[in-house]
Parts: C-alpha cells; sequence; structure tokens
C-alpha cells in the first residue's frame, strides 16, 4: 500500500498508509475526541478548511450510510486514523467508509501515530497542515503547509451556506423498531440562517413542532421579518466569526422583533451582534464528551462540541445579558440569554448525532420562547 504524509508548518512530520482518494489537500489539523459518529463527522460543514485527526483507535468499522450525512457530502479536508477499517460490517452501510471520502475527494492517513500526534496539538495548539497521498516529499510539504491560509480571518461561512432559500421538512428517524419518536405538529415558523447547517438540527426542530425555511448567510433582516417567522434560528458553520461583520448586523435588527435561537458560530453571531468579542482557542474543543454547568439549573450537561474560536463573556454588557452555560474544562462562556429581549444559544451542540442528548431540552425552549412572544 503507499504512504500517506502529515507535514505540519512547525517541521512535524507523521507517516502512515493510504487511504481514500490519491490526493494531496492542506487544512487546519485539529481532532475530536468522540467513539462514534465519524460519518456526521465527515459530513459537518463545520469542518470546512480542517484536516480531521480522530483519537477513536478504530475508524470506518461500520461504513457509510447516506442516512447519516449531516449534509450533501463530506466537508474535512482529509481524515487521520490510527486504524482504519477497509471493510463494513453494519447491516445500514451502503457502502465503506474509504469508498465514501474516496468518491468525495479526501484523503485518509491511516496507520499514524494518532496519539503523539494529538498530544503535540495540544501542547503546541492547532497548526496548518498538508495530507499527501501522492508521494510528494515531505519537505515539500512542510513548506505547502506554511504557504496555506490560516483559519483566523478566513470566512468559510459564505463558501458552504446554501445558494437558495428551501424547506426542510423531514423530522428525526427512529434509530430502531423499538424507539418511537413522538412528533408534534409544525405550529412555528422558523427562519432558519444556514452559516453551514447540520441537518439533525433541521431534523430537531421539525421533531419539537416547527415548519422551516433555511436561508443563505447574507439574507436581509427585512427579508426574513418578511416572511413573518414566529422564530429566528442561527446556524453552526465553520472559520473564524470575526469576518461576518454583514451576517452580525442583520441579526442585530432582528434581536427584540422575533425569538432568536443560535448555536455554535450561531452563538458567536449574536455575540458579536451584541457587541461582544471572538478570540481563537488553542486547540479548541471537539468531541462528545465535554462538561458544561447548566448555571441557571445548577447541573452539569454532558455535550458534544466542535468550535475552535469563543466569545469574551467580559466583552458582554452585564446589564442585558445573563451568562447561562460554563465549560468545566476552561470555564470558557457556553451559553447566554439577553435579560430583555427573547434571544439565546449555546456554543455547544444540542441536536448531536449520534449523543450526547443531555441538552435536547433547549429545543423545546425555543419553543416555549415563540409561543411566549407569540401570545404577547
Amino acid at each position: 500500500m503507499s504512504k500517506a504524509i502529515l507535514a505540519l508548518e512547525d517541521g512535524s512530520v507523521f507517516e502512515g498508509t493510504a487511504f481514500g482518494a490519491p490526493v494531496e489537500r492542506s487544512g487546519e489539523v485539529v481532532f475530536n475526541t468522540s467513539i462514534t459518529g465519524y460519518q456526521e463527522i465527515f459530513t459537518d460543514p463545520s469542518y470546512a478548511g480542517q484536516i480531521v485527526v480522530l483519537t477513536y483507535p478504530q475508524i470506518g468499522n461500520y461504513g457509510a450510510s447516506g442516512e447519516d450525512n449531516e449534509s450533501t457530502h463530506p466537508h474535512i479536508e482529509g481524515l487521520i486514523v490510527r486504524e482504519f477499517s477497509p471493510i463494513s460490517s453494519s447491516w445500514r452501510a451502503s457502502e465503506t467508509a474509504d469508498e465514501f471520502l474516496n468518491r468525495n475527494g479526501v484523503p485518509i492517513g491511516g496507520n499514524m501515530d494518532t496519539r503523539k500526534l494529538v498530544r503535540h496539538l495540544r501542547s503546541r495548539g492547532v497548526m496548518r497542515g498538508v495530507l499527501s497521498n501522492t508521494g510528494t516529499p515531505a519537505e515539500a510539504l512542510i513548506e505547502k503547509a506554511r504557504q496555506s491560509p490560516s483559519m483566523t480571518g478566513l470566512d468559510l461561512a459564505t463558501r458552504v451556506s446554501t445558494k437558495a432559500a428551501y424547506e426542510w421538512d423531514q423530522p428525526v428517524t427512529d434509530c430502531s423498531p423499538s424507539e418511537r419518536l413522538k412528533q408534534a405538529a409544525q405550529t412555528y415558523h422558523v427562519v432558519a440562517y444556514d452559516f453551514g447547517i447540520k441537518r439533525n438540527i433541521l431534523r430537531r426542530l421539525v421533531q419539537t413542532g416547527c415548519k422551516v425555511t433555511v436561508v443563505p448567510s447574507k439574507t436581509s433582516a427585512e427579508d426574513v421579518l418578511a416572511m413573518n417567522p414566529d422564530g429566528v434560528f442561527l446556524s453552526n458553520g465553520p472559520g473564524d466569526p470575526e469576518p461576518l461583520e454583514h451576517q452580525a448586523a442583520q441579526v442585530r435588527k432582528l434581536i427584540g422583533k422575533t425569538p432568536v435561537f443560535g448555536i455554535c458560530l450561531g452563538h458567536q453571531i449574536l455575540g458579536l451582534a451584541l457587541g461582544a468579542k471572538t478570540y481563537k482557542l488553542k486547540f479548541g474543543h471537539r468531541g462528545g464528551n465535554h462538561p458544561v454547568l447548566n448555571k441557571i439549573t445548577g447541573k452539569v450537561e454532558i455535550t458534544a462540541q466542535n468550535h475552535g474560536f469563543a466569545v469574551d463573556p467580559d466583552s458582554l454588557n452585564a446589564n442585558d445579558i445573563e451568562l447561562t452555560h460554563i465549560n468545566l474544562n476552561d470555564q470558557t462562556l457556553e451559553g447566554f440569554r439577553h435579560r430583555n429581549y427573547p434571544a439565546f444559544c449555546v456554543q455547544y451542540h444540542p441536536e448531536a448525532a449520534p449523543g450526547p442528548h443531555d441538552s435536547l431540552y433547549l429545543f423545546d425552549d425555543f419553543i416555549h420562547l415563540m409561543k411566549d412572544h407569540k401570545k404577547q
């Protein structure tokens, strides 16, 4: 089998076995600690511009299924794993993970020392890299990594956003015959900004009683309000939030006129709309086991996360904003709500597929917010 090489901008080189597409791709090298759900990671638009290292050692063993996609195609630039399975063993699989990524032009580096690589990224911070399955010498790849664009200042949300508005009406699918999920009637019309939206967010909105219209990331507030929504949703997405000045300006116009709920990048954009600042984390939060304190209930929620930037809580006006959720690993801000207007957000992913589901209540909170606002 041919060789795969991952070269980092600091001159570090990791070698392994090539799977997936025989191509060369650059991006910010990040790691995710989830045990399962690799296809959801592949197809999450929030990973645009990134080469993903998965810390769980065995990847690919249950293949790929179209039902698990979070978007139309993979958005990761490349994949790094310890043990990659070229075969699948699942009745749900329509193809192997190798075939899925190869068909979509994504290179895979298998048999790499992911433990050493992740320890390096934790101590030095995430950095630019190039993954090559083409035989290019390591020295040339290091130079290419240094010449590749930095994630800071990069507007990737516009790139991955839908080009035209569309309706979404599919709820969450039962995982097995023993599971019967209750779907609420579609009572509320929600306009969802697509900054890189995941399908399971849309499914959860429908499941809790929303008719959803998805709009491009640069849709004006006036056009959104003309749709007469009961609420507006701000989605997750990739890249640096600070370049999204236009998007933040539109959200600023919506605050107080309709309920607003944001997740991940949507949380950051709502923060920017309220005058906050954001900053880049050293190695980000990515995985399905991050503890978050809900300051309102006093309970700890285990959450799924995927972000490399955070909102500076000190830059929010304490007279207007209540901090609601705090990360227990590093005390970063994970959620806030407006004291005077129906607007709230979280940095993590309550819709997490395959899980955890500790925070699904947030979709019900959005429903209650729209219900109360409608009465007023």
